[in-house]
């Protein structure tokens, strides 16, 4: 007899029917794996971040049982971490991929090259228009609502309260009840963008008065203008050395580590999620 429609159709869609893998093959092709260890139990779901979480964890902790690190274990799903485990697995890195002191001539080229950084107690007494650039918002339109501000500021007969009424009508900032003032501000307590542009550049051009040209940061656009600078004092590479060692050494092991994960990647069978090496806990 030949099988209706109706059950031709639910055949192909669920199976069998009966009481064969064709359900459990199906849970488990779901179910993310590493090297054959589930990442969760099936029908349990996890947030992107908290999988990939566990599937660095469940990767190293892999690594450690093949390296003698841990014991082996018979799971089919990957455990929770204890805290014995975590440090076994943090002795097991510390073995293999050392931590590496940089030289002196390395420590003495990031001296030469970041001494800027290094500096301590630099700070402007600044004040800013924003111009935030938010979901929906037309950019280019924006971009040239703030450029044009920024040469009537440029002027040299520009009058010196004019900044203050365009930050107040303009800024998006909450400082533009003040006129835009953010006061005495040190690189640490403003965003990289606007640090590098406000400490780190030595062109003439940058110093008292307002910037040149639009500052871009993560918030948008800035006209930026400087009222007083400190210059602080830049240690000597002796006194800065311990300092920049640490730097280049954490700066080492992060790369180290990174290179470490992603052989690890590389060289497991992973299934249902996808992972660059790049991300792990262990780089934090």
């Amino acid at each position: 007899m030949t099988p209706t429609p109706t059950t031709a159709t639910a055949t192909a869609t669920t199976g069998c029917g009966g009481q064969c893998q064709c359900a459990a093959a199906a849970a488990a092709a779901a179910t993310p794996m590493i090297n054959g260890i589930a990442l969760h139990e099936p029908g349990v779901t996890h947030d992107e971040a908290s999988l990939r979480e566990i599937a660095w964890s469940e990767l190293l902790r892999q690594q450690a049982v093949q390296t003698g690190w841990l014991p082996a274990q018979h799971v089919l799903t990957a455990p929770t971490l204890t805290e014995a485990q975590r440090t076994a697995i943090e002795q097991m890195l510390e073995a293999l991929v050392p931590t590496r002191e940089p030289s002196d001539d390395e420590c003495q080229r990031y001296y030469a090259a970041h001494t800027s950084e290094l500096t301590v107690g630099q700070a402007m007494h600044v004040r800013h228009i924003l111009f935030a650039v938010t979901p929906g918002v037309n950019v280019h339109a924006l971009s040239i609502r703030a450029e044009t501000a920024l040469l009537e500021l440029s002027r040299k007969d520009v009058p010196p309260q004019r900044f203050e009424q365009l930050a107040a009508e303009l800024s998006n900032c909450p400082s533009s009840a003040q006129g835009g003032d953010l006061g005495w501000i040190t690189p640490q307590e403003c965003s990289p963008e606007l640090a590098n542009e406000l400490f780190m550049q030595t062109d003439v051009r940058y110093g008292m008065g307002v910037h040149p040209r639009l500052v871009h940061s993560r918030f948008g656009f800035h006209i930026i203008e400087v009222l007083g600078r400190r210059k602080g004092k830049t240690p000597s590479f002796e006194d800065a050395r311990t300092t920049i060692a640490q730097r280049l050494a954490q700066q080492a092991r992060a790369t180290a580590l990174r290179h470490h994960m992603m052989a690890l990647v590389a060289a497991a069978d992973i299934q249902g999620i996808e992972l660059e090496g790049a991300d792990s806990p262990l780089m934090q």
